[in-house]
């Protein structure tokens, strides 16, 4: 048809020095990397089993929006704050303690009668763990959303949009009640956060309610 744009054929894998395709990456293996970095490097509790999950409940807690209300209440963290990706949902990392926190706070802010699209995730629950962050590199950036070979995350799978850094003290840098009212220590505080959340969440709530159907689809995030 004249005029139709054509479409581009996905790129090929990258074929090492032999002329061959890489070799998948053994998930296991991955899976080793992956559980050593939190538990050596950061400390942070792992759950058995695959993929590798973070425990949360004891270094910190998760409050899981929609990555539309995540990225407006990136403001209210700290530089430190951890806050991962995956799919359509934003992770951000609380203080541990932050779950049990958050209905009182919700009654508190009078958003606790609507139902949000706001989950906390606190003692005896999980998150995916993202990857590592990969060393700074000036070499050829690898593959991402590949499946299974290269080193960038399957599509779909949790990454970090800000990691957490080994030795930083990345607990003393999470959102808590104790920062109630400014920052005390460099902790932001947690009621302006899940003030703000909660009224992003409210906002996608009306707009889907206002667009019909058509609005349940994801929303792209970048």
């Amino acid at each position: 048809m004249a005029g139709a744009v054509p479409r581009v054929p996905l790129p090929r894998r990258p074929l090492d020095p032999h002329g061959q395709r890489r070799r998948r990456r053994d998930p296991g293996a991955s899976g080793t990397r992956i559980r050593h970095w939190y538990e050596n490097e950061l400390g942070w509790a792992t759950v058995p089993g695959e993929p590798v999950g973070l425990r949360t409940g004891l270094r910190f807690d998760v409050l899981d929006v929609p990555a539309e209300a995540g990225a407006a209440a990136l403001r209210r963290l700290g530089p430190g704050s951890p806050v991962a990706l995956q799919g359509d949902r934003m992770r951000l990392l609380v203080a541990a303690g932050g779950a049990e926190e958050l209905p009182g706070l919700l009654d508190w802010l009078e958003w606790g009668s609507l139902a949000l699209d706001l989950v906390a995730l606190g003692a005896d629950g999980r998150m995916d763990a993202p990857p590592p962050p990969e060393p700074v590199s000036t070499g050829p950036r690898p593959l991402v959303g590949s499946s299974g070979s290269g080193t960038g995350p399957m599509q779909g799978a949790a990454v970090w949009l800000r990691p957490p850094e080994p030795g930083c003290g990345v607990e003393a840098s999470l959102p808590s009640l104790s920062a109630m009212g400014g920052v005390v220590g460099g902790a932001p505080d947690l009621v302006r956060l899940v003030d703000t959340v909660a009224t992003q969440c409210h906002r996608i709530r009306l707009r889907r309610a206002c667009a019909g159907p058509s609005a349940s689809q994801p929303l792209a995030f970048s």
